[in-house]
């Protein structure tokens, strides 16, 4: 086993993200950084083969691995993780412990890994009760009670992309994520393409906010995100909402609307600010899991 490195892995739908760092290193991010395409429609097992053969060529015997991936984590096994074949239902944890064997294998989903990483070097550091936003190609939160990320009874906590705004939403026995499908980047891109007649992108949008199909759109999409913001500061009482993800590109547009609907609408109003790590945030989270993880002298991890 290397004692001094730590291995990061953060398996995306798109891609994935292997680092390595130095225990006891200040610094947040990665020394050695690899990155794959996930190919998923070659489905799961590929994915992870490729992953682990280019863990063994980056980091040999680590003294910890820390794991990020989409979807939730409940009974050993991948959920909510449709959209590469054979991710839902994978017994991805088992399989790391079987690749690394002593060295301890700390897994979560991508964006409580993004709150780890804002807790141990980020906006959240210090903070004991807080709320994490992930504004990208998905919706979903992190929850902070203890300086701790919450995981829920079942893994599942945050996952706010399951909320109905509206009676006629469908919902998640429907095959729907119903929050998600109007407000997410994939939503905005989704949505902009069909009222523009030509594809776009959530970025595209926020650059034609001016044209009036558009406008409308965007304003749907910010005014609930806010409200829903809102309601998880009312449920919480956080000290600090920090939010973070891709969509940020567009902080201009989405800020100033969640920074005032939370001031109107929550009793004890937390600061809101911008997540310090956008890109590879959940890599960096993957770090922060492998530190925390690392065993201590006399054998405790």
């Amino acid at each position: 086993m290397t004692a001094g490195r730590v291995l990061a892995i953060d398996f995306g739908g798109t891609k994935i993200a292997l680092g390595t760092a130095v225990v006891g290193s200040p610094d947040a991010r990665p020394e050695t950084t690899v990155r794959l395409r996930t190919l998923g429609a070659d489905g799961a097992l590929q994915a992870v083969r490729r992953t682990l053969d280019a863990a063994r060529d980056l980091l040999a015997g680590p003294a910890a691995v820390g794991v990020s991936t989409f979807g939730v984590l409940r009974d050993d096994r991948v959920r909510l993780a449709p959209n590469v074949p054979g991710w839902e239902g994978m017994a991805l944890p088992a399989m790391l412990r079987a690749e690394f064997g002593d060295a301890p294998v700390a897994i979560d989903n991508d964006v409580n890994a993004a709150a780890a990483a804002e807790l141990r070097w980020g906006a959240l550091r210090g903070v004991g009760v807080g709320l994490y936003v992930n504004l990208g190609t998905g919706l979903a939160v992190a929850l902070v009670a203890g300086g701790r990320v919450l995981p829920g009874a079942h893994g599942a906590a945050g996952e706010i992309g399951y909320l109905r705004d509206r009676d006629t939403d469908p919902c998640f026995a429907d095959g729907h994520a119903p929050l998600e499908d109007r407000v997410s980047g994939a939503a905005l891109g989704r949505l902009g393409t069909a009222a523009l007649g030509r594809p776009v992108t959530a970025e595209d949008l926020f650059g034609l906010s001016s044209e009036p199909a558009v406008a409308g759109l965007l304003e749907d999409a910010v005014r609930t995100l806010s409200r829903t913001i809102a309601n998880l500061c009312v449920t919480l009482d956080p000290e600090r909402v920090v939010v973070g993800g891709g969509m940020l590109g567009a902080a201009d547009h989405i800020m100033p609307r969640v920074v005032e609907e939370v001031r109107r609408c929550v009793p004890f109003p937390p600061t809101v600010i911008r997540a310090r790590f956008s890109d590879d945030a959940p890599l960096i989270g993957a770090l922060a899991l492998a530190l925390d993880s690392v065993p201590r002298r006399g054998g405790s991890a």
